[in-house]
Protein backbone atom coordinates (compact mmCIF):
# COMPACT_ATOMS: atom_id res chain seq x y z
CA UNK A 1 0.00 0.00 0.00
CA UNK A 2 1.36 3.47 -0.82
CA UNK A 3 2.59 5.75 1.94
CA UNK A 4 1.69 9.45 1.96
CA UNK A 5 2.81 12.45 3.96
CA UNK A 6 0.44 15.37 4.38
CA UNK A 7 1.12 18.87 5.63
CA UNK A 8 -1.19 21.07 7.70
CA UNK A 9 -0.17 24.74 7.73
CA UNK A 10 -1.06 27.58 10.14
CA UNK A 11 -1.87 25.17 12.93
CA UNK A 12 -2.92 27.20 15.98
CA UNK A 13 -2.98 24.36 18.49
CA UNK A 14 -1.05 22.79 21.33
CA UNK A 15 0.65 19.42 21.25
CA UNK A 16 -2.28 18.05 23.28
CA UNK A 17 -4.78 19.44 20.76
CA UNK A 18 -2.93 17.83 17.86
CA UNK A 19 -2.75 14.52 19.73
CA UNK A 20 -6.52 14.65 20.19
CA UNK A 21 -7.12 15.19 16.47
CA UNK A 22 -4.81 12.28 15.68
CA UNK A 23 -6.79 10.02 18.02
CA UNK A 24 -9.95 10.95 16.10
CA UNK A 25 -8.22 9.89 12.88
CA UNK A 26 -7.33 6.52 14.40
CA UNK A 27 -10.94 5.97 15.46
CA UNK A 28 -12.33 6.13 11.91
CA UNK A 29 -9.41 5.13 9.68
CA UNK A 30 -10.42 1.46 9.34
CA UNK A 31 -13.65 2.45 7.55
CA UNK A 32 -11.53 3.91 4.74
CA UNK A 33 -8.87 1.18 4.59
CA UNK A 34 -6.27 3.62 5.93
CA UNK A 35 -3.54 3.28 8.56
CA UNK A 36 -2.20 6.50 10.08
CA UNK A 37 1.35 5.58 11.12
CA UNK A 38 2.40 8.65 13.09
CA UNK A 39 2.64 12.41 12.85
CA UNK A 40 5.19 15.18 13.33
CA UNK A 41 4.23 18.41 15.11
CA UNK A 42 6.44 21.45 14.48
CA UNK A 43 5.28 24.14 16.93
CA UNK A 44 7.79 26.70 15.64
CA UNK A 45 6.47 26.49 12.08
CA UNK A 46 2.86 25.92 13.24
CA UNK A 47 2.66 22.87 11.01
CA UNK A 48 1.76 19.19 11.32
CA UNK A 49 2.93 16.37 9.06
CA UNK A 50 0.98 13.10 9.07
CA UNK A 51 2.36 9.79 7.79
CA UNK A 52 -0.22 7.36 6.47
CA UNK A 53 -0.55 4.12 4.54
CA UNK A 54 -3.55 4.53 2.26
CA UNK A 55 -4.88 3.16 -1.05
CA UNK A 56 -5.05 6.75 -2.36
CA UNK A 57 -4.73 10.40 -1.38
CA UNK A 58 -8.49 10.66 -1.42
CA UNK A 59 -8.85 7.87 1.15
CA UNK A 60 -6.39 9.56 3.50
CA UNK A 61 -8.18 12.90 3.10
CA UNK A 62 -11.53 11.22 3.76
CA UNK A 63 -10.32 10.15 7.22
CA UNK A 64 -9.44 13.74 8.15
CA UNK A 65 -12.72 14.98 6.73
CA UNK A 66 -14.82 12.55 8.77
CA UNK A 67 -12.74 12.66 11.94
CA UNK A 68 -12.37 16.41 12.47
CA UNK A 69 -12.58 18.34 9.21
CA UNK A 70 -8.97 19.54 9.28
CA UNK A 71 -7.96 18.90 5.66
CA UNK A 72 -4.26 18.94 4.77
CA UNK A 73 -2.77 21.80 2.75
CA UNK A 74 -0.76 19.31 0.67
CA UNK A 75 -0.34 15.57 0.48
CA UNK A 76 2.42 13.75 -1.39
CA UNK A 77 3.48 10.13 -1.90
CA UNK A 78 6.68 9.24 -0.06
CA UNK A 79 8.97 6.28 0.41
CA UNK A 80 9.03 5.29 4.06
CA UNK A 81 12.79 4.91 4.33
CA UNK A 82 13.34 8.36 2.80
CA UNK A 83 11.19 9.96 5.50
CA UNK A 84 13.16 8.12 8.15
CA UNK A 85 16.47 9.20 6.63
CA UNK A 86 15.41 12.84 6.51
CA UNK A 87 13.46 13.22 9.76
CA UNK A 88 14.47 10.22 11.84
CA UNK A 89 12.48 7.10 12.75
CA UNK A 90 8.78 7.50 13.54
CA UNK A 91 7.45 6.58 16.98
CA UNK A 92 6.83 2.89 17.56
CA UNK A 93 3.20 3.57 18.40
CA UNK A 94 0.69 5.44 16.24
CA UNK A 95 -0.47 7.13 19.46
CA UNK A 96 2.89 8.86 19.86
CA UNK A 97 4.26 11.86 17.98
CA UNK A 98 7.52 13.44 17.02
CA UNK A 99 7.52 17.00 18.31
CA UNK A 100 10.14 19.53 17.26
CA UNK A 101 11.38 21.37 14.23
CA UNK A 102 11.06 19.58 10.88
CA UNK A 103 13.50 22.03 9.29
CA UNK A 104 16.50 20.16 7.89
CA UNK A 105 19.85 21.00 6.31
CA UNK A 106 20.63 18.94 3.21
CA UNK A 107 24.23 18.22 2.18
CA UNK A 108 25.57 16.78 -1.09
CA UNK A 109 29.09 15.61 -1.81
CA UNK A 110 30.37 14.97 -5.33
CA UNK A 111 33.65 13.36 -6.36
CA UNK A 112 35.35 15.66 -8.86
CA UNK A 113 36.11 14.15 -12.29
CA UNK A 114 34.70 10.74 -11.35
CA UNK A 115 34.42 9.72 -15.03
CA UNK A 116 38.07 10.60 -15.66
CA UNK A 117 39.09 8.71 -12.52
CA UNK A 118 37.39 5.59 -13.90
CA UNK A 119 39.16 6.00 -17.24
CA UNK A 120 42.53 6.42 -15.54
CA UNK A 121 42.24 3.80 -12.79
CA UNK A 122 39.72 1.36 -14.24
CA UNK A 123 36.58 0.14 -12.48
CA UNK A 124 38.41 -1.50 -9.57
CA UNK A 125 40.64 1.49 -8.90
CA UNK A 126 37.72 3.91 -9.20
CA UNK A 127 35.70 1.90 -6.70
CA UNK A 128 38.57 2.16 -4.24
CA UNK A 129 38.45 5.94 -4.61
CA UNK A 130 34.68 5.91 -4.01
CA UNK A 131 35.13 3.72 -0.93
CA UNK A 132 37.77 6.12 0.42
CA UNK A 133 35.31 8.99 -0.08
CA UNK A 134 32.52 7.02 1.61
CA UNK A 135 34.65 6.21 4.66
CA UNK A 136 35.59 9.85 5.18
CA UNK A 137 32.06 11.18 4.64
CA UNK A 138 30.34 8.57 6.80
CA UNK A 139 32.83 9.08 9.61
CA UNK A 140 32.19 12.84 9.52
CA UNK A 141 28.41 12.25 9.45
CA UNK A 142 28.62 10.01 12.51
CA UNK A 143 30.58 12.62 14.43
CA UNK A 144 28.29 15.54 13.56
CA UNK A 145 24.90 13.82 13.85
CA UNK A 146 24.15 13.66 10.13
CA UNK A 147 21.97 11.00 8.54
CA UNK A 148 22.82 9.50 5.16
CA UNK A 149 19.79 9.77 2.88
CA UNK A 150 21.25 8.00 -0.13
CA UNK A 151 24.40 7.24 -2.08
CA UNK A 152 24.40 8.93 -5.49
CA UNK A 153 27.13 6.80 -7.08
CA UNK A 154 29.84 9.44 -6.93
CA UNK A 155 28.71 11.19 -3.77
CA UNK A 156 26.46 11.09 -0.72
CA UNK A 157 23.31 13.01 0.18
CA UNK A 158 22.78 13.62 3.91
CA UNK A 159 20.35 15.32 6.27
CA UNK A 160 20.96 17.31 9.48
CA UNK A 161 18.56 18.50 12.16
CA UNK A 162 20.24 21.93 12.18
CA UNK A 163 22.54 23.97 9.99
CA UNK A 164 25.73 24.34 12.05
CA UNK A 165 26.49 20.57 12.19
CA UNK A 166 26.08 20.34 8.41
CA UNK A 167 28.80 22.95 7.91
CA UNK A 168 30.98 21.31 10.57
CA UNK A 169 30.60 18.04 8.67
CA UNK A 170 31.51 19.62 5.34
CA UNK A 171 34.59 21.29 6.85
CA UNK A 172 35.66 18.01 8.44
CA UNK A 173 35.27 16.16 5.12
CA UNK A 174 37.45 18.63 3.22
CA UNK A 175 40.14 18.69 5.90
CA UNK A 176 40.29 14.90 6.18
CA UNK A 177 40.44 14.39 2.44
CA UNK A 178 43.22 16.94 2.12
CA UNK A 179 45.18 15.21 4.87
CA UNK A 180 44.65 11.74 3.38
CA UNK A 181 45.71 12.87 -0.10
CA UNK A 182 49.22 13.47 1.22
CA UNK A 183 49.70 9.74 1.72
CA UNK A 184 47.26 7.82 -0.49
CA UNK A 185 44.73 7.99 -3.32
CA UNK A 186 41.82 10.05 -1.96
CA UNK A 187 39.50 12.09 -4.17
CA UNK A 188 38.81 15.79 -4.31
CA UNK A 189 35.16 16.62 -3.71
CA UNK A 190 32.81 19.54 -3.96
CA UNK A 191 30.04 20.05 -1.40
CA UNK A 192 26.72 21.91 -1.47
CA UNK A 193 24.36 22.60 1.44
CA UNK A 194 20.83 24.02 1.55
CA UNK A 195 18.00 23.90 4.08
CA UNK A 196 14.22 23.86 4.26
CA UNK A 197 11.03 22.11 5.34
CA UNK A 198 9.57 18.74 4.24
CA UNK A 199 6.83 19.60 1.76
CA UNK A 200 7.30 22.61 -0.51
CA UNK A 201 5.60 24.00 -3.57
CA UNK A 202 7.31 21.30 -5.66
CA UNK A 203 5.25 18.61 -3.88
CA UNK A 204 8.33 16.56 -3.11
CA UNK A 205 10.02 15.60 0.13
CA UNK A 206 12.36 18.54 0.89
CA UNK A 207 12.12 19.25 -2.85
CA UNK A 208 13.46 22.82 -2.94
CA UNK A 209 16.19 22.21 -0.37
CA UNK A 210 17.37 19.06 -2.14
CA UNK A 211 17.39 20.72 -5.55
CA UNK A 212 19.28 23.80 -4.32
CA UNK A 213 21.85 21.74 -2.38
CA UNK A 214 22.51 19.65 -5.49
CA UNK A 215 22.84 22.77 -7.66
CA UNK A 216 25.15 24.42 -5.11
CA UNK A 217 27.30 21.30 -5.08
CA UNK A 218 27.54 21.35 -8.88
CA UNK A 219 28.60 25.02 -8.83
CA UNK A 220 31.31 24.55 -6.20
CA UNK A 221 34.91 24.59 -7.32
CA UNK A 222 37.23 21.69 -6.55
CA UNK A 223 37.51 21.06 -2.78
CA UNK A 224 35.09 23.90 -2.03
CA UNK A 225 31.84 24.21 -0.06
CA UNK A 226 28.90 26.34 -1.26
CA UNK A 227 25.80 26.96 0.85
CA UNK A 228 22.45 28.65 0.30
CA UNK A 229 21.14 31.88 1.79
CA UNK A 230 18.95 29.89 4.20
CA UNK A 231 22.03 28.10 5.53
CA UNK A 232 23.89 31.38 5.96
CA UNK A 233 20.95 32.94 7.83
CA UNK A 234 20.68 30.00 10.21
CA UNK A 235 24.35 30.04 11.19
CA UNK A 236 24.59 33.67 12.28
CA UNK A 237 26.92 33.87 15.27
CA UNK A 238 28.65 30.60 14.43
CA UNK A 239 32.44 30.58 13.87
CA UNK A 240 32.23 30.09 10.10
CA UNK A 241 33.74 32.39 7.49
CA UNK A 242 31.30 32.69 4.59
CA UNK A 243 32.00 34.68 1.43
CA UNK A 244 29.22 35.58 -1.03
CA UNK A 245 29.58 34.10 -4.52
CA UNK A 246 27.41 34.47 -7.59
CA UNK A 247 24.60 35.07 -8.17
CA UNK A 248 24.29 31.90 -10.25
CA UNK A 249 21.83 30.91 -12.94
CA UNK A 250 20.69 27.55 -11.59
CA UNK A 251 18.51 25.04 -13.43
CA UNK A 252 15.03 24.90 -11.91
CA UNK A 253 15.22 28.37 -10.35
CA UNK A 254 13.57 31.34 -12.05
CA UNK A 255 15.98 34.01 -10.79
CA UNK A 256 19.74 34.08 -10.16
CA UNK A 257 20.65 32.62 -6.77
CA UNK A 258 23.44 33.90 -4.50
CA UNK A 259 25.53 31.23 -2.82
CA UNK A 260 28.11 31.51 -0.06
CA UNK A 261 31.48 29.79 0.11
CA UNK A 262 32.62 28.36 3.44
CA UNK A 263 36.31 29.04 3.98
CA UNK A 264 37.13 25.72 5.60
CA UNK A 265 40.83 26.50 5.87
CA UNK A 266 40.14 29.30 8.39
CA UNK A 267 36.98 27.96 10.08
CA UNK A 268 37.66 26.80 13.62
Amino acid sequence: MPTFMDRHDNVDASAADVAGLHELDLAVQAKHGVNYLSYWFDPEAHSVFCFVDAPSKEAAEAVHAEAHGEIASRIIPVEGQSVTNFLGPPPKSAHEANCGTSFRAILFTDIVDSTMITQQLGDVGAMEVVRAHDRVVRSALAETGGSEVKHTGDGIMASFASVAPSIECAVSIQRRLEEHRRDTEHPEVRIGISAGEPITEHDDLFGSAVQLAARACAQADVSRILVSTAVREHCEGEPFELVERGPFELKGFATPIPLFEVNWQTTR
